[in-house]
């Protein structure tokens, strides 16, 4: 082989490698974890014949089917047919596949036959009555699993509250999770003819180790004849699977885009937080120090259009239920801090607030020098959160 050919080799093989290794990338899939509630010894709820293991199980493998019909999904499953799986197992099969999402499909039940409708909860220290006896509910099923006292030491299954005592106080995934139940819930309402009955927080020891978003699904009160009928026929198990999704879709194409690729900017580290201590152990601040930034970064952020173009960037902390002053003290030296409420139970804290996408940049890594690795950027116009994406078309 003369020079001319080899050269000419080496060129095309180099091709085929790059053209490969770019075709990968975008290819990245989605992975779901899908979680079928119960199984085998372990039958859920049971009204009028209507049992809940073999419910969640259809309805999870429906919604996997319409998955992985898409060449842009990866899905795995905690169970595929009637067995048993401990809570924390459900978790830890999520973890393992490095999951992008855990779902838990479960039904409801009451001892009032008129309670109807869907809900969807994420993990939280909530305290109300109603959203506890759903967990206490759910979270029965460890009294199933051998040596439980001493796998979920200092947790009651009867005392849902008391997962307060073992569980993180920083809940890192809380917005995300929160956006994906919402999108459920709102394709639910969209879809089916069902009534809504909200998104909602609760301790759910099967979501409480799963260090990603993730969100337990109550499709329905089987102690209801209306939802109880629709959940155990094809057609209803069908009309669920396809609203559940189709939101999972929608969330993947706002926070991880449409060639799968994750946008790092929009959902937090898959990681779990080192400790949690305090508030102020767990949660990232930051604080825009001029001297350090480079000067072509400085040269990019004129006043005048930060005001015309109304967006701007600031870097979230982190979602948590514990109130804390917004100070620097309290946030390893960083400043500013601002925080905000949506409902006055959820504290969000975030960083900094500039125009310049690179500022911005800056101020994450920043944040996560400090130890706060599940900070992530967010973007506002007008005070109104927008997807970074969109903010950086404006």
């Amino acid at each position: 082989m003369n020079k001319a050919s080899r050269s000419t080799y080496l060129f095309t093989l180099i091709s085929c490698f790059v053209f490969s290794v770019l075709s990968a990338q975008n290819h990245t899939k989605f992975k779901v974890t899908l979680d079928a509630g119960h199984g085998d010894h372990d039958y859920g709820a049971v009204y009028n014949g209507h049992i809940e293991k073999n419910i969640t199980l259809a309805i999870m493998l429906k919604v996997g089917k319409l998955l992985e019909a898409r060449s842009d999904m990866q899905v795995n499953y905690t169970r595929k047919t009637d067995v048993f799986i401990e809570l924390v197992e459900r978790s830890n099969i999520a973890n393992r596949a490095d999951a992008n999402i855990f779902v838990s499909i479960h039904c409801n039940a009451n001892k009032n036959p008129a309670a109807e409708g869907t809900e969807t909860y994420v993990m939280g220290l909530n305290k109300n009555a109603s959203n506890l006896a759903v967990a206490k509910s759910e979270n029965a099923v460890i009294t199933l699993e051998k040596d439980y006292k001493q796998k979920y030491q200092g947790f009651d299954p009867n005392n849902p509250g008391s997962m307060i005592g073992i569980t993180l106080m920083q809940e890192e995934y809380l917005e995300n999770s929160i956006a994906l139940a919402s999108k459920i819930q709102d394709h639910f309402s969209s879809e089916l003819d069902i009534k809504g009955r909200g998104v909602k927080q609760a301790p759910f020891m099967v979501l409480h180790k799963a260090y990603m978003p993730r969100v337990l699904i109550e499709t329905g009160f089987i102690s209801n004849p209306t939802d109880g009928a629709r959940l155990d026929s094809e057609e209803g198990q069908q009309d669920v699977a396809k609203a559940i999704a189709n939101a999972i879709i929608d969330f993947k194409n706002e926070y991880f885009g449409p060639n799968g690729l994750e946008m790092d900017n929009e959902k937090p580290d898959r990681k779990p937080a080192e400790t949690a201590a305090d508030v102020s152990e767990t949660l990232p601040s930051e604080k825009v120090i001029k001297e350090d930034l480079p000067k072509e970064i400085l040269k990019e952020t004129p006043k005048k259009e930060e005001t015309k173009s109304g967006i701007i960037y600031k870097v979230q902390l982190a979602a948590v239920a514990k109130k804390v002053e917004p100070s620097a003290a309290n946030f390893k030296g960083l400043e500013p801090i601002a925080m905000s409420s949506d409902n006055g139970s959820i504290y969000k804290y975030t960083y900094g607030s500039t125009s310049d996408y690179q500022v911005a940049k800056h101020n994450l890594e920043e944040a996560k020098s400090k130890g706060y690795t599940s900070a992530y950027i967010i973007a506002l116009k007008d005070g109104k959160k927008i997807s970074v994406q969109e903010a950086q078309k404006k």
